[in-house]
Parts: structure tokens; C-alpha cells; sequence
């Protein structure tokens, strides 16, 4: 009589090696030829993405932006994906069971940056083909590098794997946001709705879909983010008590205060005369210095990109005081900033019109380093400003959100830097990145799950004219739409391997 066999049940563990010595036999060529098979309908659906421009600060497309990132993810593969409704602008929280032991979490934001089409040199909601020399075949548009490119990308390898018949080798737990370029306003209110805060305990990490590589192809980790305060000062004859009430003769401004000049004063005592230290009480207080084997990370990029290539990439022909190179990249990762991002005032038009406003307008991000928080920043910006005889401004923040940090022993990291070396690639170590994004509702309390970002390719132009990411390659060193796309495939399996 034959023995019966009892079923064999698998323990994460198991399963994880399977997974990784499967992987490592296979080479993925089903995969691939999916990939391969899928490139157009793959451009095409990013093509679709830009052409629906969702901009929170302008109210824009904020309903729309969110159906249309549900319909992504279900095409996708996610089996559940619902329009979570916040106090402002909604979000999208989808799930997909893969019947896998370890579940990961997936971040994506689907909102852009405004834009003049007038400064760019293809219309920014097109998405256009572009060969350009060096890399290959670039697609143009607003949100291609930052953020739909990287995420479209991923979503390729998603369709891929569903086309190669494949079950993916971790469960996927997405929560998406359509005002992440104005600090994430109410996106802690997508993270904390009950339903989602449940699905992301029990996720292994968080992630981010990003082009980690640079114009020489090298890749970078980045092991945290600044925080951030998105903030309007406005300076107005009405609540000052001083200048005019609206527009009048500028011949007047011999009798009459200017609200400009008061709100000029007012943001130049923020910062020293050069602009580049910040001067608000107190506002270095908590800065956490950057150890020495962070500076030792600042080192090897600096050895790994030369100097020249990044200033031309930047378009910039001098850092601040003119340091050395290592040290303007420790500055660029240790150090808060207060910044104008626009100053606004009275008539701006074709040729002069002689006016003295009734109120000015300036737009501040204020960028925190570990250990400062956006709270105590935003009380002693207020602090200041009233200390200063500058009581009278309204200061109107509109979003904003801690720094991040993430620690380099953490899974998620290890599995990225194993599916980097696997693609032949040494990543760079970033202590911190110089921009933002809410990480911090991710790895602070009461998920405090590790977060990172992830993705080969290449792309640049984020916030500014010609955006763009290299999707057909002639660089060899740089990867183009698909190859990124199996990037993503081969970390999901290496995020499923790693414990």
C-alpha cells in the first residue's frame, strides 16, 4: 500500500530560498519577452498618464487623477482599489494577494508640478519621443521622471508578470497620493484611515518606484529624505494698517509705505545677506551633524560623479561660497534651507505700469534635517517673524511633514543592493536625500516600517521645462524602459528572499 504523503506547507523562509535559487535558475526569459512584447502598450499607458495633468495647488483634475490611478492599479493586477476620501484631496489605497508569505507596501504619488507651456520645447502633456544625444530615445512631459515614469514603469512589470503567467512572489499593499508636490497635505489621513493602517502593518517594508541612476549610469541609495513646509507669505496694506488697500499711483510712493518692500524686509531677515544661512531663532537648535561614516557615503559619490558633469546637469557654475565639491554635497544633505520658490507683487505683465501694490506675495519651502520637525519649525518661523515687527503677515502653510530615515541594515535596503549587484551594478549609499517626500508617515510612529526607493533608468527635468526619462537606451550603462522594468521584477523576487 502507498504511503501517503502529508501536503508540504511552506514557512516564509523556505519559501524565500525557493524563490531566490527559482529565480537564479530560470533567468526570467518569459518575463523578459513580456516586457519586450509590452513596450508600446507601455509607453502608451504613460503617454495616457501624462496627458491627465493632476495639479493640487490648482485644484486640478484632484477626482480625476484618483479614478484614473484606480483604474491603473486594477489593470494592473490589483484585485481591490478604492478612492479613499480625505478633508481635502483624495487618495488610492489597493491591494493585491499574490498568496505569498510576505507582503510588501508600494508608494506611489500621481499629482505634477504646474508648467508653462510656452518654456518647453515640446507640449508637456504629450508625452513626445525624443532621440536625444547620449542616451537614445527620451519621452518628454510633465511627470515623466517625477513621479509617473518610474511608477508607469513598474506597472509594466506588473502587466508582464500577469502576461508571462506568472503569480507575484510578495502580496502588494499600495497607497497613492494626488498632492504630494505640495507636502502631502492630507495624505496621513489616507495612511491612518483604519482599513489601510491594517493592511500596512502587515507589510515588510515600503517602497517607492524611482530612476536611481544618474547621467553616468551609476546607481544611488538613498537612505532617507529632508522633511518639509510648504508656506505663503503675504504681506497686505489691509492687515498691516500701513500702504494702500489695493493698487494705487506709484507717484504716491512718496507719502505712501509699500506692502512689497515690508514683505521684502520681512523675508530677508530670515536669512543672512547672501541668503544662505538661515537666521530664524533657534532653527539649528536640534540639527543632528552627519557622522563621520555618512560623510565617508558623501565621499564615494563624490569620487564616483565628477564635479563638472553634475554642475552641467544642475546648470550651475559655482556652490555656495564657493566650496569644494565634497563639501558642498555634506551641506547639500546636513544642512535646513529656507527658500523663495516665487515673489509676486503688483503688475508683472508686458512693458510698465505705475502701481504701488496693496499686497505681496512670496511662496517659502523650509527643508529639515533630522532632528528637527515641521511643528517646531513652523512655531518658530511664526516666533520670528513677530519678534521682527512683522506680526502682520499671514503665514499659511499649506502642507509639510518631517524628515525621514531608514536604516542600511533594514531588509528592504539589503534587497536593494542585492538586485543592484545581480544587474551588475554598485549602488552609492545617500544618507539623505536633498528633496522630500512623506516617508516619515511610513517609517515614524505607529508603523515605523523601514522605506526606500528603488528603480533603474535615468531621468532629469523634475519641476522644470523638458522633463524627461530615457525609455530606449543607446547607453549602455544606462537602462532603458524595459530593462527598468525587470529591475523591478527581479527585487520583488529579492525582497521576497530577504529577512
Amino acid at each position: 500500500m502507498k504511503r501517503m504523503m502529508k501536503p508540504m506547507i511552506l514557512g516564509a523562509a523556505a519559501f524565500a530560498l525557493l524563490t531566490s535559487h527559482a529565480l537564479a535558475a530560470d533567468g526570467m526569459a518569459d518575463v523578459k519577452k513580456a516586457i519586450a512584447s509590452g513596450h508600446a502598450q507601455s509607453v502608451k499607458r504613460l503617454q495616457d498618464w501624462i496627458a491627465l495633468p493632476s495639479i493640487a495647488a490648482e485644484k486640478l483634475n484632484t477626482q480625476e487623477g484618483a479614478a484614473y490611478m484606480k483604474k491603473l492599479a486594477l489593470d494592473a493586477g490589483f484585485q481591490h482599489a478604492e478612492v479613499v476620501q480625505t478633508s481635502g484631496v483624495p487618495g488610492v489605497f489597493a491591494t493585491l494577494d499574490a498568496g505569498a508569505p510576505k507582503t510588501l507596501g508600494l508608494y506611489f504619488m500621481y499629482d505634477v508640478k504646474q508648467y508653462d507651456p510656452k518654456e518647453w520645447t515640446s507640449p508637456p502633456l504629450e508625452g513626445r519621443l525624443v532621440d536625444k544625444p547620449g542616451f537614445g530615445k527620451i519621452l518628454m512631459g510633465r511627470g515623466a521622471t517625477n513621479q509617473k515614469g518610474p511608477e508607469a514603469t513598474f506597472l509594466a512589470a506588473l502587466h508582464a508578470m500577469k502576461a508571462a503567467g506568472r503569480k507575484l512572489p510578495v502580496n502588494l499593499v499600495m497607497v497613492a497620493e494626488g498632492e504630494e508636490e505640495i507636502g502631502s497635505t492630507h495624505f496621513k489621513e489616507i495612511v491612518q484611515n483604519p482599513k489601510v493602517m491594517a493592511a500596512l502593518k502587515k507589510t515588510s517594508g515600503i517602497f517607492m518606484p524611482s530612476q536611481s541612476q544618474g547621467p553616468t549610469g551609476a546607481v544611488e541609495i538613498t537612505l532617507g529624505a529632508k522633511g518639509v513646509i510648504e508656506a505663503q507669505l503675504i504681506s497686505s496694506g489691509e492687515k498691516w494698517g500701513r500702504g494702500p488697500t489695493r493698487d494705487i499711483h506709484s507717484s504716491l510712493k512718496a507719502t505712501v509705505d509699500s506692502p512689497v518692500w515690508h514683505l521684502v524686509e520681512a523675508l530677508q531677515t530670515l536669512v543672512s545677506a547672501d541668503g544662505n544661512k538661515v537666521a530664524i531663532d533657534g532653527w539649528y537648535e536640534h540639527v543632528a551633524p552627519l557622522t563621520q561614516h555618512q560623510k565617508d557615503m558623501i565621499a564615494a559619490q563624490v569620487r564616483s560623479t565628477p564635479e563638472a558633469d553634475l554642475k552641467k546637469e544642475l546648470h550651475v557654475t559655482h556652490w555656495i561660497d564657493d566650496l569644494p565639491y565634497q563639501q558642498a554635497m555634506e551641506r547639500l544633505v546636513s544642512q535646513p534651507t529656507v527658500n523663495i520658490e516665487g515673489l509676486v507683487a503688483g503688475y508683472t505683465g508686458p512693458g510698465g505700469k505705475t502701481v504701488l501694490p496693496g499686497r505681496a506675495e512670496a511662496k517659502l519651502d523650509l527643508r529639515l534635517v533630522p532632528n528637527m520637525t515641521r511643528a517646531e519649525a513652523e512655531a518658530k518661523l511664526r516666533a520670528y517673524l513677530k519678534k521682527k515687527g512683522f506680526g502682520d503677515i499671514e503665514v499659511n502653510v499649506s502642507g509639510g511633514y518631517d524628515p525621514t530615515e531608514t536604516a542600511e541594515d533594514s531588509a528592504i535596503i539589503r534587497a536593494e543592493v542585492a538586485t543592484y549587484k545581480a544587474l551588475g551594478q554598485t549602488p552609492e549609499m545617500n544618507p539623505r536625500g536633498a528633496g522630500s517626500w512623506p516617508g516619515v508617515v511610513f517609517t515614524g510612529p505607529p508603523l515605523k516600517l523601514a522605506a526606500g526607493h528603488f528603480g533603474m533608468g535615468y531621468g532629469t527635468g523634475a519641476h522644470a521645462p523638458d522633463e524627461y526619462m530615457v525609455v530606449e537606451s543607446r547607453n549602455p550603462k544606462i537602462a532603458g524602459m524595459d530593462d527598468a522594468a525587470l529591475s523591478y521584477v527581479k527585487f520583488l523576487y529579492e525582497a521576497a528572499a530577504t529577512n
